[in-house]
């Protein structure tokens, strides 16, 4: 019986360890409302750290593909992110019009995307780390490493 409890503590632990080290560097959420008939609602919520791990898992050829298609964006991409993490909470976009609103913005480190339109809303928010990682991983595959 106390091994049993002692496995039980130990496995425990270990979620606690793993969702902890998951969700340290925040969440990426998506969330699509369409208002029409048959429209999609959306709502994805999925640790940031989950997604460069998971690159991790593409095949190489999948990965150098993906690097050859963003060859000439990367630069760019990485040096706006880069200065994006100087101005944690700072307003790029604000656009509003008698029916929408659109909303561009970091805050707490997080890039912030808002659509809101008659037919649509549209919420994007993702840790800049998490595009940082991203965007790195794809580099190393660009250059052969």
């Amino acid at each position: 019986m106390m091994l049993l409890a002692k496995a039980a503590l130990g496995l425990g632990a270990t979620v606690v360890l793993v969702g902890a080290y998951t969700m340290r560097e925040g969440v990426i959420r998506v969330d699509v409302e369409e208002y029409r008939a048959g429209g999609s609602h959306v709502h994805l919520w999925v640790p940031a750290a989950a997604v460069p791990m998971a690159m991790h898992f593409v095949p190489s050829k999948h990965m150098r593909h993906a690097s050859e298609q963003a060859r000439e964006a990367l630069p760019v991409l990485h040096a706006i992110v880069k200065e994006l993490k100087r101005y944690p909470d700072a307003e790029f976009v604000e656009i509003d019009d008698n029916a929408q609103h659109v909303r561009v913005r970091t805050h707490g480190g997080k890039l912030q995307i808002d659509v809101d339109a008659p037919d649509q809303k549209v919420h994007v928010l993702c840790p800049l780390s998490a595009i940082e990682d991203v965007t790195s991983q794809l580099e190393e595959h660009a250059t052969g490493a």
